[in-house]
């Protein structure tokens, strides 16, 4: 997910919430003033009781279910307005139906139909015009040219083509068509005419794929005559982590879930390859953003006296900045406490033959090129701390695969099977299985299965187990290299 998708699932989950707050009472209260002379103070402390307040926070969350069930927190990135409107007025006419009902069988004298009018009102126009407000202004960002998503199409015919030419010309809705891809036939001069380009063969795609930043492959081969090569480009997505667009057809995928939408009139099939989307992904979102917060200011002072320790007793920066491999293969900074010298990544070279771990990573316990505090540091894990900074600014999540350096990343590439390549599908975390599960002891092939169970298996209760895991591991400091 995207920063600007972060922050709008998020903003609307947190304006949804506030609004039934304040509705509940703007709507009761006109009612209850032409019934009695109470003051406003006078009907607060009148309906704040404990009874009240459970069954207030009952329907709080109902309304939070109704509307997640609605699809109003998904990404709307290809739905009409009019589609993402109509499922506002039926979320809001179904939480409004369920706090009359519940309010019938509690016998309220708070429930009456002004209120159940006023209620729907104004939850209804407050939530359709929050959300034209919103997508208004990404529809204007993305015609700008951020939040894209890339996108290689397979196939070169007419559907394909005009599928393409279609969502050129929209570009509010935020996608950049890599190119195609597809066998030499005669029909290929067509696409140079529509200023079109082929960057790879059915043959040469995953070799594509796995050196390029690719979010979404939409697949318009003529499934009959080209089934099995279909099925391979899905399974290869699959694997790594892709979303797949299907123009038509189904494909009998085991891990991904499927999902129906419609771009531009054209019916597509959707294959998600994790769980973390929606409702569940606002939360994950949510969770790492107010805990990362209050560690952030919880522990300002150990990261002070952590600088000043590190300024003191080495020569060179407090932080260590290093170029990472995260969501979808998208490079980011990566920010820790500098825990060698200076010049550590110049003198790999001629350590990598101590390289105590599998695969394509370079782990030691004894590294020489570590300070005295960065040992400390290393042993303890605190060197980690200020990735925190990271997964505020959205780089990162609390839990999650760890990322890859480029150079492991070169040699990964090499290497590794496509079904390891899933774990770039998800941000890249500080903690994961893996972490607490004999962290660097492990052999890199039992690391890449537990980063595959993540992604197949995330919910918010493993996010949790994982880091009420991690801080006793950290504590013993096992694994640590």
């Amino acid at each position: 997910m995207s920063p600007v998708r972060r922050i709008t699932s998020d903003s609307l989950k947190f304006f949804d919430l506030l609004l039934m707050f304040i509705s509940f009472p703007v709507a009761v209260l006109p009612g209850m003033v032409k019934v009695t002379p109470a003051s406003f103070t006078e009907f607060l402390a009148m309906r704040i009781k404990l009874q009240n307040l459970l069954i207030f926070l009952v329907l709080l969350c109902a309304w939070n279910i109704i509307f997640t069930r609605f699809g109003l927190y998904d990404s709307k990135r290809l739905a009409s307005r009019l589609a993402e409107l109509t499922d506002v007025v039926k979320a809001t006419s179904l939480g409004t139906l369920f706090i009359a009902t519940t309010g019938l069988l509690m016998k309220s004298s708070m429930i009456s139909v002004g209120f159940i009018g006023r209620f729907w009102l104004l939850t209804t126009f407050v939530a359709i015009g929050s959300r034209v407000a919103l997508r208004t202004w990404l529809r204007y960002i993305r015609a700008k040219g951020k939040n894209s998503h890339n996108m290689i199409i397979v196939g070169t015919n007419r559907r394909a083509l005009d599928f393409a030419k279609a969502i050129r010309s929209r570009p509010e809705l935020g996608y950049k068509i890599v190119g195609f891809a597809d066998q030499e036939w005669s029909g290929l001069p067509e696409l140079g005419a529509d200023a079109f380009s082929l960057v790879c063969g059915l043959t040469t795609l995953p070799t594509f794929i796995r050196h390029n930043v690719v979010d979404e492959v939409v697949i318009a081969l003529p499934v009959r005559s080209f089934h099995s090569d279909a099925c391979g480009i899905a399974a290869l997505c699959e694997q790594q982590g892709i979303i797949v667009r299907l123009l038509s057809d189904l494909f009998n995928l085991k891990g991904a879930l499927p999902k129906t939408e419609e771009m531009e009139g054209a019916g597509l099939i959707t294959h998600y390859t994790t769980a973390m989307t929606g409702w569940p992904r606002v939360a994950k979102r949510s969770f790492d953003f107010i805990v990362t917060l209050a560690l952030l200011i919880l522990l300002a002072p150990l990261l002070v006296a952590i600088g000043i320790l590190i300024k003191l007793t080495s020569r060179g920066p407090v932080l260590f900045v290093q170029k990472r491999i995260g969501l979808n293969k998208r490079t980011f900074n990566i920010h820790k406490f500098r825990t060698m010298v200076v010049n550590a990544e110049d003198k790999l070279k001629e350590i990598e033959h101590l390289n105590e771990v599998s695969g394509p990573v370079f782990k030691i316990k004894k590294d020489p090129r570590l300070t005295p505090v960065g040992s400390f540091l290393r042993k303890t894990s605190m060197d980690e701390l200020p990735q925190l900074l990271d997964v505020l600014r959205g780089e990162m999540s609390l839990v999650g695969p760890r990322p890859l350096q480029l150079r492991d990343y070169d040699l990964f590439t090499q290497s590794c099977e496509d079904w390891q390549r899933c774990r770039f599908s998800v941000l890249p975390g500080i903690t994961c299985l893996w972490q607490i599960n004999g962290r660097s002891l492990l052999p890199f092939e039992k690391w890449m299965e537990l980063d595959l169970q993540y992604v197949r298996k995330w919910s918010f209760w493993l996010d949790l187990k994982i880091l009420a895991k991690t801080v006793p591991v950290v504590l013993k400091g096992s694994g640590a290299a």
